[in-house]
């Protein structure tokens, strides 16, 4: 069995690269168990463990199986570790054997970013330039480049609730060749996007329905649990609605589980999900003035064609 640490998982994937695994992927037979999600009591902390179990189908060859298991501490900043924290183990669908134990927080941030990039393709207008990423955390850096590299975006302002830490990754983003910068007037930065990417862990809506121009795509990743949301009710009533899977996104993430238990919005509101954007069941936008939004919690399916990507490429890496 192969271990594959975070450095390993950035120098094989890239996010155009994932982005088309993640679509053949929910084009595909792969099975998906619901999740396990447990909270955990910690002193002074709030705790959640995640167990994420995929398998390829039966008509899939060569055949895979894997778990991620995961946890997520909210506090975690202050200790200076990341708050999301995870194993994947791949294994061979066939025999059982254990293939790779791979870093599976860089598989949570990459698969989440190329998630919201396959949404966009369908999703967000074809001529967008302008971006706003709300949240300067892990995923920030990787939702940028995700975005990045299916549009040429010209303009892309981080906000984050601390200042210095929004200077910090965008002058890294920078330095790197991309256009990014640090603001700290969100509502003056939404108003001028195109995409309004979030990826926090407020409880409060941070993106208000009124700021949104037409044309604007949101990009909701953060608000993991029921009782989180990054957007307001106005949001949810302007805006064309999306998400990854109905079966988490719809119960676990706030910004559609709490206006559908608010009735401000209903279940059968939401027009499609990456299934329905893959297969071309649905085409996504359907004019330029359209607000569209797109709410993610993660799935399965998502990781398994990550940790198999990782696993070709890793086979064929240079010794």
């Amino acid at each position: 069995m192969k271990v594959v640490d975070a450095a390993a998982v950035d120098a094989l994937l890239d996010p155009r690269g994932l982005a088309d695994a993640l679509a053949t992927a929910f084009r595909g037979d792969i099975v998906v168990p619901p999740r396990h999600h447990h909270d955990m009591e910690r002193p002074g902390d709030e705790a959640t463990l995640l167990l994420m179990p995929a398998w390829t189908g039966p008509t899939v060859e060569p055949a895979y199986f894997g778990t991620k298991i995961v946890s997520i501490f909210r506090n975690n900043a202050s200790r200076g570790l990341p708050s999301v924290l995870g194993t994947y183990m791949l294994n061979d669908g066939a025999s059982g054997l254990p293939l790779a134990a791979i870093d599976g927080t860089r598989i949570t941030t990459w698969r989440t970013a190329a998630a919201s990039a396959l949404a966009a393709r369908s999703l967000a207008r074809p001529d967008a330039r302008r971006m706003v990423m709300v949240g300067a955390g892990a995923l920030a850096p990787f939702l940028i480049r995700a975005h990045a590299a299916e549009r040429p975006l010209a303009d892309i302002a981080l906000w984050n609730h601390r200042p210095d830490r929004a200077m910090a990754v965008a002058a890294d983003l920078a330095a790197a060749g991309l256009p990014v910068r640090a603001v700290t007037d969100l509502e003056a930065a939404v108003r001028e996007a195109d995409i309004v990417s979030c990826a926090t862990l407020s409880v409060e809506p941070l993106v208000r329905g009124d700021w949104l121009r037409p044309g604007t795509h949101l990009d909701l990743v953060g608000a993991y649990k029921p009782t989180m949301r990054e957007t307001d009710d106005a949001c949810v009533r302007r805006a064309s609605l999306f998400c990854d899977t109905r079966a988490g996104a719809l119960k676990e993430g706030g910004d559609l589980a709490i206006p559908i238990a608010a009735g401000i919005v209903q279940a059968a509101d939401v027009k499609g999900d990456l299934f329905d954007l893959a297969r071309g069941t649905h085409p996504g936008r359907g004019s330029p003035d359209e607000i569209t939004l797109f709410k993610s919690v993660g799935t399965a399916i998502e990781d398994l064609a990550a940790a198999i990507l990782v696993w070709n490429r890793l086979d064929r890496a240079p010794r």
